[in-house]
């Protein structure tokens, strides 16, 4: 572990100049947890890939290993580390190798965002290489953050956002810790009342939590970055599993809510600046130890 007064996070994202994803919402978000975040970027793009039109885009993937090997002369650890978007096989499994190279301690954090499907469907760039290449990466992972499609895909079983019972979610959740991951949180499953919940399993504890949300009618860029960010900011701050992803659902409820209220343009991402502050006030309530 990084053995500092303030938690550091290795965050392997990309960034994009404009629209608010990736590392442009995960250091505002983390710094304002007060976690450092330390970026080994990924690429660097012009707009995220939503909306845009022709983004110019620059990989970054052969620098990546001279960035880590750096770190590891100057004697850099990590009390955390979170992979988001990786735009190759190769990219994959340079990830892989610095999780192996940086692995701390029983405390260390390694976040695994399979950020791959949305909406029943790969993503059109990711290939079947890739997507078994990703399976190798969650065995690698302390914790895995995928969506339902992710989920699926992970599992090798067909997609469906048909309302599922509390057996299935528990089923689904025990056989994502069986990939390697001591803990699963899966974004926004369809519940058997109607709504939609963030959902947290401990293998350890052998335990499941739901957290339970409205969904709005639209969709933003951005937010699955910013919700495991506030749930690795919850978790270094020493907050328990189900407090952490409560706190996670809460602000990106919040978020949302007010871009939506402010009809600010979808493809942008959400208002972050106008919540960080309900974020500061709220991850430091005395409830979110609980």
């Amino acid at each position: 572990m990084s053995g500092s007064a303030v938690p550091k996070v290795a965050a392997i994202h990309s960034m994009a100049g404009f629209g608010r994803c990736s590392m442009t919402v995960i250091i505002p978000v983390l710094s304002a947890m007060g976690v450092q975040v330390c970026p080994l970027p990924t690429a660097i793009l012009s707009t995220h890939s939503g909306g845009f039109g022709d983004m110019t885009f620059v990989d970054l993937t052969d620098g990546m290993e001279g960035y880590a090997a750096h770190w590891q002369e100057i004697g850099l650890s990590f009390d955390c580390i979170y992979s988001g978007l990786l735009g190759s096989a190769r990219q994959i499994e340079v990830v892989g190798r610095f999780i192996d190279g940086f692995r701390g301690g029983p405390g260390q954090l390694v976040v695994v965002d399979p950020v791959m499907a949305d909406g029943g469907k790969l993503y059109r760039t990711y290939t079947p290489q890739m997507q078994h290449l990703m399976g190798r990466l969650v065995a690698r992972a302390t914790i895995v953050t995928p969506n339902l499609t992710e989920a699926c895909f992970l599992l090798g079983q067909p997609f469906s956002d048909d309302p599922m019972p509390d057996a299935a979610i528990l089923d689904m959740a025990g056989r994502l810790a069986d990939l390697g991951p001591e803990t699963v949180v899966v974004k926004s499953v369809p519940t058997m009342d109607g709504r939609h919940a963030n959902i947290a399993y401990s293998r350890r504890e052998g335990r499941l939590w739901q957290v339970p949300f409205d969904r709005l009618p639209v969709n933003y860029p951005g937010t699955g970055d910013i919700f495991a960010s506030v749930l690795i900011g919850g978790l270094l701050s020493g907050n328990r599993l189900a407090a952490s992803a409560a706190l996670a659902t809460r602000f990106l409820s919040h978020t949302i809510a007010l871009t939506h209220q402010l009809q600010a343009p979808a493809r942008e991402g959400v208002l972050l600046e106008k919540a960080l502050s309900f974020l500061a006030c709220d991850g430091t309530t005395a409830d979110s130890r609980s």
